[in-house]
């Protein structure tokens, strides 16, 4: 699930890129920014590897892996939201493709081919592909000839630079028909559980990490909340108020998602009483931002305030023509989450 828009952000830059997948949609927008190297914290007596993300002007988070022998390095978006990872690959030869980072499987020596290819069609573009098996990376987590997707043609996506997307969620809404790289790394002997958990952070020191929990990075106590079936990630929300206005009063479906840097849902608008202004942006008197409390998500009977933010007065909140919520990078800046495959379920805790 992949989009931009802020919770009483105004995006001066941003580009909206949307996927349909079994009747819901997959949002996201890409930056690209200067490389920067990876690190990674292994703890010794588990299988825990914290890698570093970068937040790139409240959008996304980007974080880095590598591909093949010797590896290759790609900077990607970590996406509960979907399921494969693909990215651009020298097989393209667009505009598009030629001007940014690209896998060269000549280099690789542990590169291998399938007749197998991919299609995923978005909002902005489309890119179709072929599905291939390599040595991937991620820190110094391992998994040896994973599939994973190459470009070969891409359209639209005009002005967007981007490397790929690695998705987290579970493998039956793959495109590609991957498995999940949280279980190919539990099968490979990588990590000895089924677990990844996210910080995220409006400055530095936003991590991801495999195979464990690093508990330094929240307060409290984890509060684990089932999912409704094991095939993504979402969970019943109870209600959302704030005041004395209530969306999603008889509960609803909501998708913790790590790629998109929102919150999206039906009567959003409404809920924080903003106007159109123009054909993309709504506004909110300053005066009225100023004195909006916390919107509260009440989610297994815990309540979950994430506080507006002063002084900004345009909204690119989103109403959405369905029953999902999408709980984005606005949501996970405040709470630090965990996404648990062997239990199927989420573990949300206030950040440090």
């Amino acid at each position: 699930w992949i989009i931009c828009f802020g919770f009483f952000v105004k995006c001066s830059l941003s580009l909206t890129i949307r996927k349909t997948l079994s009747g819901k949609n997959m949002l996201n927008n890409f930056l690209k920014e200067h490389p920067y190297r990876l690190s990674q914290i292994s703890f010794r007596g588990s299988n825990l590897t914290t890698d570093p993300l970068r937040n790139v002007r409240d959008l996304f988070y980007v974080g880095n892996i590598t591909i093949g022998t010797p590896p290759q390095e790609f900077q990607v978006v970590f996406d509960t939201g979907s399921s494969d990872l693909w990215v651009l690959s020298i097989f393209c030869n667009s505009s598009t493709c030629s001007t940014h980072i690209r896998f060269r499987h000549h280099q690789s020596s542990t590169f291998r081919i399938t007749n197998k290819t991919f299609r995923i069609i978005y909002g902005s573009g489309r890119i179709e592909g072929v599905v291939v098996h390599d040595t991937f990376w991620i820190g110094d987590l391992v998994s040896t000839d994973k599939p994973l997707g190459l470009s070969m043609t891409i359209s639209g996506f005009k002005g967007i630079a981007f490397d790929g997307i690695m998705g987290l969620s579970y493998p039956n809404i793959s495109l590609s028909g991957a498995i999940s790289i949280i279980d190919e790394l539990k099968n490979q002997g990588a990590i000895s559980e089924q677990i990844f958990a996210f910080y995220l952070n409006k400055r530095e020191g936003s991590v991801v990490m495999f195979g464990g929990v690093d508990h330094r990075y929240y307060k409290g106590e984890l509060n684990w909340v089932p999912l409704i079936q094991a095939g993504d990630w979402s969970v019943h929300m109870d209600r959302i108020s704030i005041k004395r206005k209530v969306a999603c009063s008889e509960g609803c479906e909501t998708v913790v998602d790590t790629g998109t840097s929102a919150i999206e849902g039906t009567s959003t608008l409404k809920l924080i009483g903003a106007t159109p202004r123009g054909s993309k942006q709504h506004y909110v008197s300053c005066s009225v931002v100023n004195t909006l409390p916390s919107i509260i998500f009440t989610i297994n009977s815990i309540n979950y305030p994430v506080p507006n933010s002063r002084g900004r007065c345009y909204t690119t909140f989103k109403d959405s023509s369905t029953e999902t919520w999408i709980l984005g990078d606005i949501f996970l800046r405040v709470y630090f989450s965990v996404f648990d495959r062997e239990n199927d379920r989420i573990g949300l805790a206030r950040g440090v």
